[in-house]
């Protein structure tokens, strides 16, 4: 495959797709699973705009060092999300995030 087999515009195209659909997700969706999905779409975006701007630009590694910070993030957030959305499960059983808002103090 030659270098510049795919173009910097496509895969800022396709991330900014990703991006939109996080969002829409997060926007739309009632339960807390459905947000987090919505959540980590917007996390790979930008994850894969790191990605294509280290891979298209001459400045070395710093993209791919980026990303790899930024996968393992979400990893721990994606951890502690779902710990949390099983103990409320289990107290409240229902995802829902209407519900979500008897948590307060």
């Amino acid at each position: 495959m030659s270098e510049a087999a795919i173009p910097l515009e496509g895969v800022l195209l396709v991330s900014a797709a990703m991006f939109v659909c996080g969002t829409l997700c997060m926007a739309t969706k009632r339960n807390a699973v459905g947000i987090l999905m919505g959540v980590e779409l917007v996390l790979n975006a930008s994850n894969l705009n790191f990605v294509a701007f280290a891979r298209y630009t001459p400045f070395g590694l710093d993209g791919q060092m980026f990303a790899l910070f930024g996968i393992v993030m979400p990893a721990a957030e994606a951890a502690i999300a779902l710990a949390i959305i099983l103990a409320f499960y289990n107290t409240h059983l229902t995802v829902d995030v209407d519900r979500a808002s008897e948590l307060k103090l």
